[in-house]
This record gives structure tokens, C-alpha cells and sequence, in this order.
């Protein structure tokens, strides 16, 4: 499953070389994944309503080239497993149009039981949305 999420670098994100701050790429990846979990039918907050939440445990980025403001990227986001007790999800970045990579990195996120503070197996509805 992939899924893009395309965004415009704003003034905020940058320093004052007007290049896009290293951190801001992670807000970039969060945001891709909800709408791609969103669009399959499970979003994040009626997750954490049923007692699930999902922790990263586990984040790698790669900066490639720079992002500058103003510029529209597009964030792939994509899901390449199955989810079981984590679920890796793999980024790409790039200019609107274009092909190159600018920022790639994986995050790992891990479904965790609220009420006993410990990692469960993927709930079935998350499991349903991925067969699809």
C-alpha cells in the first residue's frame, strides 16, 4: 500500500537560509501515514477510542538534497509488510513533478495495549483495512 501526501514547505519549517529544518521531515512522515491510514478507514484517533495506541519505536531518516520554502513536495509513504505487533512504514520525499529523492527514511510504529501498557498483535480491523 502506498499512499502520497503532498505539502507546502511553509516559512516556519525553515532556517534562515530558507532551507526546510531537519526535524520537520518526521511531522512530513506522521502526516502521510495518518492520511494513508485515514484512507484506508482507520484513523488514528477511534484506534486510540478502542485502547490501541502507536508508539515509533524506531525512526532512520536520510537527507539526500535540500528542501526549500515554499517548494510543494510529495511524501510516499509506503506500507511494503503486513502489519503484526509493528508496522515499518518506508518515506520517500520529492519536489512535486519530480523523481529524484530529496529525504527517505523508514519509521516503526508498535500497537500497544493502553490498559496493560504492553505490545499487542495488529487488531483485526487494522488487519481487514490491509487486505483490501
Amino acid at each position: 500500500m502506498t499512499h502520497i501526501y503532498r505539502h507546502r514547505v511553509r516559512y516556519r519549517e525553515c532556517d534562515p537560509m530558507g532551507v526546510v529544518y531537519h526535524t520537520h521531515a518526521l511531522d512530513w512522515f506522521e502526516a502521510a501515514r495518518t492520511e494513508a491510514l485515514r484512507e484506508r478507514g482507520l484513523a488514528y484517533k477511534a484506534l486510540e477510542d478502542s485502547g490501541i495506541i502507536m508508539p515509533v519505536v524506531e525512526a532512520t531518516l536520510r537527507y539526500h538534497a535540500s528542501v526549500f520554502y515554499d517548494e510543494v513536495i510529495e511524501v510516499e509513504a509506503t506500507f511494503a509488510e503486513r502489519p503484526r505487533v509493528k508496522i515499518p512504514i518506508d518515506y520517500a520525499v520529492r519536489r512535486e513533478g519530480e523523481s529524484k529523492v530529496l529525504i527517505s527514511g523508514r519509521v516503526t510504529l508498535c500497537f500497544v495495549d493502553v490498559a496493560r501498557h504492553r505490545p499487542v498483535s495488529a487488531p483485526e480491523r487494522v488487519l481487514a483495512a490491509f487486505s483490501v
